[in-house]
């Protein structure tokens, strides 16, 4: 089976977020199960050339003319990589944008460009695709060039974030050259703007996102992001499918971060890792004491509005418990600061504004428990990494934290964290009293609740299954459901 991956970043070349991690490990493993696959991306300026050979030119029609492109291939762990070579991608700082809050003002020609590339390599290359395979708001044209071009392949669009959608105006339109469907235009009547993302939610054969939960949420109009009676429509051709994680690069046995290694049957190292993390962390080190971690962008969407706002924030409540909590991130200006306000009076909260790779691992390597309070979160990775590595998940029930957690006080023979049905005050500190209380007074459980939460499968090996299933019954006709 031949599968073409689109999409406008990929692990290990260029990274933004979640999205590249799913390409960069769910494409090898689909490799794995047999499948030929190719992943086509930008050539970004900041992607080192060395490896990639030049395979083919192309002519992409834009209005006023043609924009020339080279294809240069790279083969990675048995994907083919194919960098569209542009000075639309090459002659820029970042992928969307210089900074994340300032997006190029022509992103609209940039990733049609990119999507008329999938349909174009498609024509001109002869190799011929079984399933191509979309991704995300950028990769969403995809589905209207292959129809344009009259490429037989089925489609497959996944949604990892629905907020995001690709949104432009009818001039941004224009300038790409081509006609598109009224349907893929989205406001009301004079002032509809292109959506890329509703495009491929209208044209493509199958439609995936990345867990069961977040399938339902899109469907309902508070997740929905006024795209849910689009997803109601076509629900029954949309599936949920449980991203996967890089055990490779995540494993308490051999992290390249940490020397304290640790497994399930000796979790010795755990407790001096959490040992060294208070001390250098400024915290007091005692094994008795709880430690809580958090580890996102601090931004809304993560719950900081919650843990932060109002006159008296949830986050000072919790710091009143006897327990300790660790904070690594970057984002929203004012959180950050109210966050540095609030750990210069709480000695058992340690703020660190930062994006590191070598802190977050050791931090969920070392903490007893990982906070997760997203408003939403389509699957979430940390949660994951936590279970991976003994930290029980403290989470909102929503999207693939309600697939991926079990509440230990409604399973305790199953339970792996502790789960808030809201993020209301009430909701948020009952969670975490239940996770301080579990710690003090049931050790034994603890421990087995480590254990089990380390045993979980959340190997790619398992969602790769599940998209060969996907493909194969999408491309013999078979129904899938």
């Amino acid at each position: 089976m031949n599968i073409l991956m689109v999409t406008s970043e990929a692990v290990p070349f260029s990274k933004s977020g979640g999205l590249a991690d799913v390409l960069g490990s769910l494409s090898p493993a689909l490799v794995k199960k047999g499948a030929s696959v190719k992943v086509l991306m930008p050539l970004y300026s900041f992607i080192e050339r060395k490896g990639f050979r030049k395979q083919l030119e192309l002519q992409i029609p834009m209005l006023g003319g043609e924009e020339k492109a080279s294809v240069l291939s790279r083969k990675l762990d048995g994907v083919e990589f194919l960098a569209i070579e542009h000075p639309w991608y090459t002659e820029r700082k970042g992928i969307y944008g210089d900074t994340s809050f300032e997006p190029y003002q022509d992103n609209c020609r940039r990733f049609a460009l990119l999507a008329e590339s999938a349909a174009l390599y498609l024509k001109e290359s002869g190799w011929e695709a079984d399933v191509v395979h979309a991704h995300d708001w950028p990769a969403g044209l995809v589905p209207f060039y292959l129809e344009k071009h009259r490429i037989k392949a089925k489609t497959v669009f996944t949604i990892h974030n629905l907020a995001y959608q690709g949104d432009f105006s009818r001039y941004d339109a224009v300038l790409t050259g081509d006609r598109f469907p009224e349907e893929c235009f989205k406001g009301s009547a004079g002032s509809e703007r292109l959506n890329m993302l509703q495009s491929a939610l209208l044209l493509s054969d199958r439609i995936t996102t990345v867990s069961p939960t977040y399938a339902k949420e899109i469907q309902t109009e508070k997740f929905g992001c006024q795209m849910d009676p689009i997803l109601r429509e076509r629900k029954d051709d949309l599936y949920g499918i449980l991203n996967g994680m890089d055990t490779t690069e995540w494993s308490p046995a051999r992290d390249r971060f940490f020397s304290e290694h640790y497994s399930r049957t000796d979790l010795s190292g755990k407790a001096a890792l959490k040992r060294r993390l208070q001390q250098e962390s400024g915290l007091e080190v005692n094994d008795g004491i709880p430690l809580f971690a958090m580890i996102s962008r601090i931004a809304d969407q993560k719950g900081y509005a919650e843990l932060l706002g109002g006159n008296v924030p949830i986050l000072g409540e919790i710091l009143k418990m006897n327990l300790q909590v660790i904070i690594v991130g970057t984002g929203d200006r004012h959180y950050e600061e109210k966050l540095e306000d609030m750990a210069a009076l709480y000695p058992n909260l340690s703020v660190h504004i930062a994006f590191s790779q070598k802190l977050s691992h050791e931090v969920e390597g070392g903490a007893d428990f990982f906070l997760m309070p997203s408003r939403y979160e389509p699957c979430g990775l940390n949660q994951m990494y936590s279970l991976h590595y003994g930290t029980l998940p403290v989470a909102h029930r929503t999207g693939g934290l309600a697939d991926t957690i079990i509440d230990i006080d409604d399973d305790r023979k199953n339970g792996t964290g502790f789960l808030m049905n809201d993020l209301s005050s009430d909701s948020f500190m009952d969670a975490v009293r239940r996770a301080v209380e579990f710690y003090r007074e049931d050790k034994e459980g603890f421990l087995k609740a480590q254990k089990r939460a380390m045993k979980e499968d959340f190997t790619w090996d398992r969602s790769a299954e599940e998209y060969i299933d996907l493909y194969t019954r999408l491309e013999t006709g078979k129904a899938i459901r």
